[in-house]
């Protein structure tokens, strides 16, 4: 959505800037936005906090652009050694489902280790300071924060999808259908610009993301992917999220994923 402002490619639509999936949720629940993008977790926390809002658009999956960040001189060798250790991540983004993940396929669980709820803003510093063990976080604040000194302990890889989301407040759903239309085709062909002029895209969205070209080159070519087809694959996939957080108790009521998939705008796309 970023590349699409930055080129000003649909003209007349008012922009918003939100640190993280939870804060553009919470901002779709007070009625402020009609559109927003987000992570895999973000939908489902705010169903289970009775947000109105539907999916109108999903990407394929980028599992690299989300990571267990660790300094190197720590020396933990696999995610297991963070057992009794500090994680920090942002609480409801994406990065929480992957912490889930992690802790299954290593046979942990989450008494196991120490997770502190941290903004992306708050998480750098704690990171830098060595006030935590390890940094659960994602493009771009993930290539902002590599350096010889930092070692990427995991990433999605086999063990989360990490889709992106197009949210959708209902009113607007139901009250400005076509609008959204047309701009997820935009959305859409934008996207499919960028990655096929990775160059031409960093030098837009440098400026507009406030990093520099490299970093922000190297962020995109793990985290912006193509738009995928908004199938009932994808609310069964949202399901097995929204049963995990259920079964941990981080969500208070079950959510059915399946109705959040707005067919309408299914045809938009692809």
């Amino acid at each position: 959505m970023s590349l699409v402002k930055a080129r000003n490619d649909a003209p007349g639509v008012t922009w918003s800037l939100f640190e993280s999936g939870p804060a553009l949720t919470e901002a779709i629940k007070a009625g402020a936005i009609d559109i927003g993008q987000t992570g895999e977790a973000p939908p489902i926390f705010a169903a289970a906090a009775k947000t109105p809002f539907r999916i109108a658009a999903v990407s394929q999956p980028s599992p690299q652009s989300e990571a267990v960040l660790v300094k190197k001189a720590r020396g933990f060798k696999t995610f297991a050694d963070l057992k009794g250790r500090t994680i920090a991540l942002n609480k409801g983004s994406n990065v929480h489902w992957l912490l889930v993940r992690l802790l299954a396929a290593n046979h942990l669980t989450l008494s196991d280790v120490n997770v502190k709820y941290l903004k992306p803003a708050e998480g750098r510093p704690a990171f830098d300071n060595d006030q935590i063990d390890a940094w659960i976080i994602w493009d771009p604040y993930f290539a902002l924060a590599e350096r010889p000194d930092v070692q990427i302990l995991a990433d999605a890889t086999g063990v989360a999808d990490n889709r992106e989301y197009i949210l959708v407040a209902k009113d607007a759903a139901d009250a400005k259908t076509e609008q959204i239309k047309s701009f997820l085709t935009t959305y859409e062909k934008t996207t499919a610009w960028g990655i096929a002029n990775p160059d031409e895209r960093a030098k837009v969205l440098a400026p507009e993301l406030k990093i520099d070209e490299p970093t922000t080159k190297r962020a995109l070519a793990r985290a912006a992917q193509p738009v995928a087809p908004l199938t009932d694959e994808i609310g069964t996939e949202l399901q097995a999220i929204a049963d995990g957080f259920t079964e941990l108790k981080l969500i208070p009521v079950k959510v059915d994923a399946h109705e959040l998939i707005d067919a309408r705008f299914a045809g938009a796309v692809q």
